[in-house]
């Protein structure tokens, strides 16, 4: 969906917002790997916390190189960097977008989230958790949540990818929040595959990030017409 901003005779400004047809507007998919043999998951074992090692007897595999065994690379967060209008502005999405504590871990462990759209934060789990939270933009909140159910609302107010949140009581648990400013994104799934939809016809520059594994930029691709625009990155070692 694109809207854009037409000048007015007058000194304002007015936004006009109008819908690209669903005919003109293209899609980017592709695929994240990892090249080579991935590091080993750590094992976490939460025996600091009776609840958490109830609901986890036997540990966890941490999340932050996530490689299925055809080299599909999991939480990496694809979003135009370059060629998008500047004057375009976006509606911010009504709903909300949810992290959730599950189980004494994040989920999802990466998150994208638009500019002004409202982070709703739960705890699922019958134990104390700390929600901790630092973005450059200076809006820092540190939340303890001890009751089951619990919710809090947040927003970030600038884009960032990524925003590290932490549990200050439970040290393994963290979580990635990837703030756009725009609706053209998405984070690659447990087999690698992304796609971001309803893009207005141009010539883009993508950016692909990992927590772990860098950031990398891709080459201008067009997009536009009947076919998507195909694009893969892939991380890791030769």
């Amino acid at each position: 969906m694109r809207w854009s901003v037409t000048r007015a005779t007058s000194a304002a400004l007015f936004a006009i917002l109008t819908m690209v047809p669903a005919a003109e507007a293209g899609t980017i998919v592709g695929r994240a790997t990892y090249r080579g043999t991935p590091p080993q998951p750590r094992r976490i074992h939460m025996t600091a916390d009776p609840e958490c090692d109830r609901l986890n007897p036997d540990g966890v595999s941490g999340q932050t190189v996530v490689v299925a065994p055809d080299g599909s690379l999991a939480g990496v967060v694809l979003s135009i960097k370059e060629g998008l209008d500047a004057d375009l502005k976006y509606l911010v999405p009504a709903t909300a977008a949810v992290l959730d504590q599950h189980r004494c871990m994040f989920s999802p462990h990466v998150l994208g989230i638009r500019v002004g759209q409202v982070l709703e934060i739960k705890n699922s789990d019958a134990t104390m958790h700390s929600v901790h939270a630092a973005p450059a933009s200076g809006n820092a909140f540190n939340v303890a949540m001890p009751m089951l159910d619990q919710v809090i609302k947040k927003k970030f107010d600038s884009r960032e990818v990524a925003v590290r949140v932490k549990c200050d009581v439970h040290p393994w648990m963290s979580a990635y929040v990837a703030v756009v400013e725009h609706p053209f994104f998405a984070v690659s799934g447990s087999d690698g595959s992304y796609a971001i939809e309803n893009v207005p016809p141009g010539t883009y520059t993508l950016e692909a990030w990992h927590e772990a594994l860098g950031v990398q930029t891709s080459t201008s691709v067009k997009v536009g017409g009947d076919q998507p625009t195909e694009l893969d990155f892939s991380f890791g070692g030769k």
